[in-house]
């Protein structure tokens, strides 16, 4: 056996030390790694990195400035560039994005007024008091959800839903009669930049200034939690310039078989089948159905159903009606085509002058689905379900992984 020096067994047994534990974060840290890999789903799902404009969502503007604030800070961009498979960090202007040294990622509420509708998104607004300082920190103490894959498809529903026109946004301010009571389990609020779910309401309690209260369970959309008092989940969001409350799924009759006397008609959503004789309507004419809203007549609309290649250059019979009224027409449609998508037809037919023409109406699926469907629309209760068409039957909706 050869003569080792010390240098050459110090190398020798390098390989079998064990390693560093490695530095914990700082909780802004894992705050700011929560907050990218939000962003990175949302580029994941959409194909493209979040944008500003008016022609938005909210939820794509408030990633939108995220990323800008993310891309300015220098020890931000140190701690998540190994984590930057997608490039988000080198894409756009940096230099159009606010420098501040002492910008914190909690502090984005204050510069989001501008996603709420409002003016001023790179201008801080106010200065927090100590209360307000005690009650972020509250919100700032978040742990990691051991268990948010039960959360998930829930963040994912009301994603869909805000989308599709069927939840909405609230500004949470004080003359809305929003009290502490009124915050109740199951309920979505957007704080500080994620939506917030609260999943648990403890026992109600007398706090020591004489009114009740009770400890909260909130999950927030990039997969932490917070266990925090009523109280200061309502002060947090009347503090929040872009605090929101998310609507309940639109509820109540839609539809109506006669208005009231102070109803605007706003359309019909028609149902309609085809006498083409293009061999995929042949084999499926029963179960093939065009589902459509319009603002006119039924009957004038189709007038015209074979020189249209939306309506499959051929006639159609009208299968059925039903009478809407005060109801947005192009987010009914949104919501009835979201719920069908997975059955939609997928065919090409050539329109009088021979270009091909891709129509996306048309769906694979029984009338009394359709009737299905536009019940729970007028109960509330469509929230979250498609169409299965190995089933035949409406189910739940499965979670979008990565959204």
């Amino acid at each position: 056996m050869s003569d080792l020096d010390l240098d050459e067994l110090r190398d020798e047994l390098a390989d079998f030390a064990q390693p560093a534990k490695p530095v914990g974060r700082s909780p802004r840290e894992e705050r700011v790694i929560a907050g990218f890999e939000e962003i990175q789903r949302f580029v994941k799902q959409h194909g493209r990195a979040p944008q500003h404009g008016e022609d938005r969502d909210i939820f794509e503007r408030l990633y939108a400035v995220r990323l800008d604030r993310l891309r300015a800070l220098e020890d931000c961009r140190a701690l998540i560039t190994p984590l930057d498979h997608q490039g988000l960090l080198e894409a756009g202007d940096l230099t159009a994005a606010s420098s501040a040294d002492d910008l914190d990622i909690d502090d984005l509420a204050a510069e989001l007024k501008g996603a709420a509708g409002e003016a001023g998104i790179t201008q801080l607004r106010h200065v927090r008091t100590s209360a307000d300082k005690r009650v972020a920190d509250e919100i700032a103490e978040r742990d990691k959800c051991e268990d948010f894959d039960r959360f998930e498809p829930l963040f994912a529903a009301a994603q869909r839903d805000l989308e599709a026109g069927v939840r909405t946004t609230r500004p949470f301010v004080r003359d809305a009669g929003m009290l502490k009571a009124d915050i109740a389990g199951g309920q979505f609020f957007i704080l500080g930049g994620q939506i917030a779910y609260v999943a648990e309401v403890g026992e109600a309690f007398r706090a020591p200034n004489g009114e009740t209260d009770a400890r909260l369970r909130v999950i927030y959309s990039n997969g932490t939690e917070s266990n925090l008092l009523r109280r200061s989940l309502q002060r947090a969001l009347y503090k929040d310039e872009a605090g929101r409350r998310i609507t309940e799924p639109a509820a109540g009759p839609l539809f109506a078989e006669e208005s009231g006397h102070d109803d605007l008609a706003s359309g019909t959503v028609y149902v309609l089948r085809s006498r083409s004789d293009h061999p995929l309507v042949l084999a499926n004419r029963e179960v093939l159905h065009k589902i459509g809203v319009t603002g006119g007549d039924v009957s004038r609309r189709i007038g015209a159903a074979k020189l249209d290649p939306t309506f499959l250059m051929a006639d159609v019979e009208i299968v059925a009606t039903y009478n809407l009224f005060n109801i947005n027409r192009s987010r009914l449609e949104n919501v009835i085509h979201r719920v069908f998508d997975p059955a939609r037809l997928d065919i090409e037919v050539k329109d009088r002058f021979g270009n091909p023409v891709i129509p996306r109406e048309w769906f694979l699926v029984p009338l009394f689905v359709i009737d299905e469907v536009i019940g729970r629309i007028k109960d509330g209760t469509i929230t979250g379900f498609t169409y299965d068409p190995k089933m035949a039957s409406l189910v739940l909706s499965a979670p979008t992984n990565g959204s």
